[in-house]
């Protein structure tokens, strides 16, 4: 059985929004690939959405609708960036288990 501390939890969210954990011993294994690849993923699409907030942001004439959506989309981008975060390191303490798998090199 695995132990709570050995669960990672992946970066999606699982049935009605709650938490989704794997439990496996191999780091290398398909999931534990499949949820790196979605970090880089999630994390690219959030360094991209931070460009984009920035130009929205310096344009005086930007519409309150445009606003919304962009701070909708950053909530999500945070939320993503915050499951990564919160996942990784719980990993910390656990050696075989590369917490920069899928890490843009920007931020190794």
């Amino acid at each position: 059985m695995t132990s709570c501390t050995e669960l990672r939890l992946l970066p999606w969210p699982g049935p009605d929004g709650k938490p989704c954990f794997l439990s496996t011993d191999d780091a290398g294994g398909y999931l534990s690939r499949l949820a790196d690849n979605t970090e880089a993923i999630q994390l690219g699409l959030g360094i991209e959405l931070l460009d984009h907030a920035r130009e929205v942001l310096a344009d005086a004439e930007t519409e309150p609708d445009e606003l919304r959506a962009l701070a909708m989309d950053l909530t999500g981008a945070l939320q993503d960036a915050v499951r990564i975060a919160t996942s990784r390191g719980h990993r910390l303490s656990h050696p075989g288990h590369s917490i920069h798998a899928g890490l843009p090199a920007n931020f190794r």
